[in-house]
């Protein structure tokens, strides 16, 4: 069979899933179906101060309650701080606590009921300090420091200035200004935190659930102070992620406690401690002011973006970078001025989340475009027709876009799927009180690590047999979160090599014997970690047959650069996906209630590896972009939150989601990834609370602006209309 005829049969087909079986039985184990009776039980004993100085810690009475083995405080860490790419949280809190989910002792039983009696019998006396839980607050010169050895409590500040804005709106046709705010969101991932650990040999063994299983190690070595050789880290079933396990939760815990007692430990969050313990999605206040002309060029954007990072650094001025930079949308735009600011509060800490800062700023720009089509009289569809990215486009950090440009074509394409699905026109009546529109917004999506930040993946493919390739070993630390990484790369090494994909034995979750692909973020690993496996699968091709028919490559794609301080000028991004959505929603303009019916939902994905699955991720990415936009109000009041359990954080379930939802998925190859397959998995969230603003607004006349739309701020927009003079009883 020649090779043009395997990758038919591979590339792009619904291969079943190989784990699908056993998650759906039950018999797959993910980290809590680990723990065993005799294994040692932890438990956390979390501040729930929002911020005080500690003055003491007393342990005696906890230590004393049977079955306790051990009770960990701060001195027991021999280097107390770790972060993804700032060390700035203490694994154990030894001076002041920062936020409610900070811990400041673990208690190691024999038993759960044990642990837990001896956590509530921790005494620790506080002395209480100012609480900054307002982002615009914590900006003030004379705002409490969260962190004192700081100047003050700005995190980062990102500023891009491209162009003479002032001067654009001087003689701009139309200006239009507005303010937005976003809210936090939790991952709700349906596998809550948990994990073992154990000795194996000499070597750590960390057991659980995570999005980068080399990063995991090189953090939990250097709190214990080990050579990263002696910590082995490996992944069980992970139910979920979405960015929220790329921070380390309770893998530091469970390393230590096994580090002193060297017996097996297991730790299990319950919901409300996951919710409370790991990081959220950044809430935002932005500020925008655009400016178009009568053709319809957009001519000026300005915007200042705030976000709140909470008690630590985490991934926070990196996702400030990805906002600021897509500030202004998918629009080449001449004069751009952009500001983005993310301070340190005493809330909740906030890092990676399905996006990556791109769903809050979208929300903005897309609906500034949208207004700016209406102040000018003018088709939203023809007002990004006339302004969109198009090959050879230079963005806001006045750098060309990479090459594979498809914005224009995939907003095209979404024109045409709405035009033969939606009937709606408007805003029509149902009936005395519910309304019909439809919003149409569109994104971009960087794919792969930014900024200067070396990006790689490396893979090593063995091939065994004498005259034939009977048996292939893959080998690549790339997560299986759920998304089907696992599957695409053996589909990948399977169709490069021309062998069926039953003989491809795929070694992945475990640092010790795959090789570091990075992270499973930022829509990267079928982008980077299937171009390494489809490279180093070349690689070994040629030396076979053989007895060393082997080969480990790294792929390294093209270099990002930092952003010029005063200007933002660089080139941030290597790849990009992009992404048009049209929604038709329902508003009860009695009630506020929001109900979307239909969702048109575009991606140019480069080549589908395994078409099911790129549907699936879109499918399962609306289902959080509903929720974000519509029910999930995280709530905190200083520093405290108010909206720990599903009972008062509402998910949308099957009931919330529309029947209709249509996929699709458009091949224009990306020249740089395998098969031409470029990222997906986090797009269909970039434009889509802006979609629903748009149709929204096409419904009933509002505006909203704060997410998510509740019934109560959606009401309090439609009264806002009216008094502005809209008439409701559109025909």
């Amino acid at each position: 069979m020649n090779q043009a005829r395997r990758d038919s049969e591979l590339i792009g087909q619904a291969v079943p899933r190989p784990d699908a079986f056993g998650k759906v039985t039950g018999a797959a184990m993910y980290p809590a179906d680990l723990v065993r009776a005799e294994m040692v039980q932890l438990k956390a004993v979390f501040a729930n101060r929002a911020h005080a100085r500690i003055v003491s810690v007393d342990t005696s009475a906890a230590s004393a309650h049977p079955g306790v083995l051990a009770v960990f405080t701060a001195s027991d860490v021999p280097y107390n701080r770790f972060g993804l790419i700032e060390d700035d949280q203490p694994l154990l809190c030894d001076d002041k606590v920062r936020f409610v989910g900070d811990r400041v002792a673990l208690i190691a039983a024999e038993t759960v009921e044990a642990a837990e009696t001896a956590a509530k019998l921790v005494h620790v006396e506080y002395e209480d300090l100012p609480i900054v839980s307002d982002a615009r607050a914590a900006m003030e010169s004379d705002a409490p420091l969260v962190h004192a050895d700081r100047e003050n409590n700005i995190l980062g500040h990102v500023r891009i200035r491209k162009g003479d804005v002032d001067a654009a709106f001087a003689s701009a046709d139309v200006v239009v200004e507005e303010e937005f705010s976003t809210s936090w969101q939790e991952h709700a991932y349906l596998q809550p935190d948990a994990g073992i650990a154990y000795y194996e040999g000499e070597k750590l063994v960390v057991e659980t659930a995570g999005q980068w299983l080399h990063e995991d190690r090189r953090q939990i070595a250097k709190m214990l102070q080990l050579a990263e050789d002696d910590v082995v880290i490996r992944y069980a079933k992970i139910g979920g992620a979405f960015g929220g396990r790329e921070d380390l939760i309770v893998q530091p815990l469970l390393a230590l406690a096994t580090w002193k007692l060297k017996r097996p430990t297991a730790l299990v969050w319950n919901r409300e401690e996951s919710i409370v313990g790991h990081q959220k999605r950044h809430p935002y206040f932005i500020r925008s002011k655009w400016a178009a002309n009568k053709d319809g060029k957009i001519v000026a954007a300005q915007t200042e973006l705030l976000a709140d990072g909470g008690a630590y650094a985490s991934t926070s001025v990196e996702v400030l970078k990805g906002a600021t930079v897509g500030a202004s949308g998918t629009y080449e735009i001449e004069n751009v001025a952009t500001d983005g600011y993310v301070v340190y509060t005493n809330n909740v800490p906030c890092g990676a989340f399905r996006g990556f800062g791109l769903p809050q700023a979208h929300f903005a720009a897309e609906s500034m475009v949208t207004r700016l089509a209406l102040a000018l009289g003018m088709d939203p569809v023809e007002i990004r027709r006339r302004n969109m990215y198009r090959e050879g486009s230079f963005t806001a950090t006045q750098t060309a876009l990479p090459q594979g440009v498809s914005a224009l074509p995939v907003l095209e394409r979404c024109v045409a799927e709405m035009q033969a699905r939606f009937k709606t026109n408007g805003a029509r009546a149902q009936d005395d009180k519910l309304r019909r529109g439809v919003g149409l917004a569109s994104g971009i999506k960087n794919v792969g690590y930014s900024f200067g930040f070396p990006d790689q993946a490396t893979a090593t493919v063995e091939l065994y047999g004498e005259k034939e390739i009977e048996r292939v070993v893959l080998r690549i630390g790339a997560a299986e979160c759920g998304q089907g990484a696992h599957l695409v790369m053996r589909q990948v090494c399977a169709a490069t090599l021309n062998v069926p994909l039953d003989r491809i034995e795929l070694i992945a979750e475990d640092s010790r014997e795959s090789p570091n692909a990075g992270s499973a973020s930022a829509s990267r690993m079928t982008f980077m970690g299937g171009r390494a496996v489809k490279d180093a699968a070349t690689a070994a091709l040629e030396k076979f047959p053989g007895n060393d028919a082997k080969a480990t490559v790294q792929f390294r794609p093209a270099e990002t650069t930092p952003l010029e301080p005063e200007t933002g000028k660089g080139f941030p991004h290597f790849n990009y996906g992009y992404v048009s959505q049209a929604v038709e929603v329902e508003v009860d303009t009695a009630t506020g209630l929001v109900r979307v019916l239909r969702i048109i939902s575009v991606h140019d994905v480069g080549r589908a590896i395994n078409k099911q699955q790129v549907e699936g991720q879109i499918e399962g990415c609306l289902a959080q972009a509903v929720g974000y936009a519509l029910t999930e109000n995280f709530q905190c009041k200083d520093g405290r939150i108010l909206t720990p359990h599903f009972s008062n954080y509402l998910l949308p379930t099957t009931l919330d989601m529309p029947t209709e939802v249509y996929p699709v998925i458009m091949e224009l190859a990306d020249p740089n990834g395998p098969f031409g397959a470029r990222g997906v998995a986090e797009m269909p969230l970039v434009p889509f609370a802006a979609a629903v603003a748009n149709a929204i607004h096409a419904a009933t006349g509002a505006w909203v602006t704060q997410l998510p739309f509740t019934p109560e701020r959606v009401l309090a927009a439609i009264a806002a209309a009216e008094k502005a003079g809209y008439e409701l009883s559109v025909p």
